[in-house]
């Protein structure tokens, strides 16, 4: 520590001492130091060790980083870079509500999304999800209203009852708890709003029935 950011330092821990109402006697003793040793840093004379430093910002109650300059603080805590990846963003919006009948999705229909990784955790940069957004109250409880859904593709025979899906019949989309129950495929919602049931369709009569994946993400919107 260089004597220009020895005398920083020293007027730093005077005007934080001076703020918590403490003399250098009280504040020595605090940190287990000698009243004149609290002098001699203030003067910038001596220099605190770190784990000094440390002590002394916990009883003072602030960052260590008080104590030093913001060029220092620039230099001892580089910034972070936030990487991103991009996505397959679907530009059409998947129903949480009754199924609506939409035009399939060809490949010059995708559109590219970017999403920052720390945002997407264990999901970032995988090739086997895309992003599709909710229109709709009957996942609301969940999923609110124009909120964006990370699906990852899956085969049905992997679903666990209460997954929640995206699939579609005859090219309807819509998001919902999926279960397989006796003979038959439940779709069931998840809303405030009772007026919402569930979709049913027979193993028999799931020829046009498709599910696109599973929602293992979602980004809301509270407001």
């Amino acid at each position: 520590m260089n004597k220009e950011i020895s005398k920083f330092v020293g007027g730093k821990i005077r005007e934080l001492r001076k703020k918590r109402g403490l003399t250098q006697k009280e504040l020595g003793e605090k940190i287990g130091v000698k009243h004149n040793t609290i002098s001699s840093y203030e003067k910038g004379t001596n220099e605190p060790e770190q784990n000094i430093l440390y002590s002394m910002a916990n009883v003072l109650e602030v960052s260590i980083n008080e104590f030093f300059p913001l060029s220092e603080r620039t230099e001892r805590q580089p910034k972070k870079v936030v990487t991103v990846n991009q996505y397959p963003f679907l530009p059409v919006d998947v129903a949480a509500g009754l199924p609506e009948m939409v035009d399939p999705i060809t490949e010059e229909d995708i559109e590219v999304i970017e999403m920052p990784d720390i945002i997407m955790g264990k999901w970032a940069g995988r090739d086997d999800i895309y992003i599709m957004r909710v229109n709709g109250e009957s996942m609301n409880k969940i999923i609110p209203n124009h909120s964006l859904i990370v699906v990852k593709k899956i085969d049905a025979s992997d679903l666990n009852n209460g997954d929640i899906v995206v699939y579609s019949n005859h090219h309807d989309y819509s998001v919902k708890k999926f279960y397989k129950l006796d003979n038959q495929l439940v779709f069931r919602p998840h809303s405030t709003d009772i007026n919402f049931t569930e979709y049913r369709v027979p193993l028999d009569y799931c020829n046009e029935l498709k599910i696109h994946g599973k929602v293992v993400m979602y980004i809301v919107n509270l407001d």
